[in-house]
């Protein structure tokens, strides 16, 4: 699984644990976001929400794992978009049913609420808890079947209720889409030359070169 971490400004000094939680399960790990002490300045909650949704609807990752103070903002904002389907995660419980039954592709951690002595800890055990079967089996078993249906429903629901992403880009703000196409962790992953979606391709192109 390809995952990309993203801190917000208000998360950055629990990079290095989420790294950490996430290191040796055979998955390949990128470090989109803000770290602490970068030169680079932070990039708000609004703005991770938009590399996020970015990240995924250009398919450079199989999940984000993001978050901000209270995790609650920085879900908000990614599911703006279509195709995120974002959780928040405060304990291992949280993970276990978020995987089963949502089989989302976004998670969003509190990084100071409830995040006290065991911590990094918790951390562990939530990932422990995320990986542990493949995704999607259902809870309790015998409501796997419909859990499914559901899920290609809330798939079909996000496509219905939401712009085109090539629309969204367009008509952002240029203080939420610049910083995110500047961002060190976050340029290196774009390859727009590369987006199979012309008029994505042609939007991200004229932002980046309008910055």
């Amino acid at each position: 699984m390809r995952i990309a971490v993203i801190n917000d400004v208000s998360s950055a000094d629990r990079n290095a644990d989420i790294l950490a939680a996430l290191a040796g399960r055979g998955h390949t790990v990128i470090n989109a976001g803000m770290q602490r002490g970068a030169a680079q300045p932070g990039l708000h909650y609004v703005q991770t929400g938009f590399a996020a949704g970015l990240l995924l609807n250009l398919n450079r990752v199989d999940l984000v794992v993001g978050g901000c103070a209270s995790g609650q903002g920085f879900m908000a904002a990614a599911m703006q978009y279509p195709g995120v389907f974002c959780g928040l995660i405060r304990d291992p419980v949280d993970a276990w049913l978020f995987a089963q039954v949502n089989a989302g592709n976004c998670i969003s951690l509190p990084a100071k609420v409830g995040y006290g002595f065991g911590g990094d800890v918790n951390l562990r055990f939530v990932f422990d808890r995320l990986f542990s079967a493949p995704w999607g089996g259902g809870y309790p078993p015998q409501r796997s079947e419909p859990q499914q249906v559901l899920r290609q429903l809330l798939n079909r629901t996000s496509e219905i209720a939401h712009r085109r992403f090539a629309d969204s880009v367009a008509a952002l703000p240029d203080d939420v889409v610049l910083p995110v196409l500047s961002f060190p962790g976050m340029s290196a992953l774009l390859d727009f030359p590369a987006v199979e979606d012309a008029a994505l391709r042609d939007v991200l192109q004229a932002r980046r070169g309008a910055a």
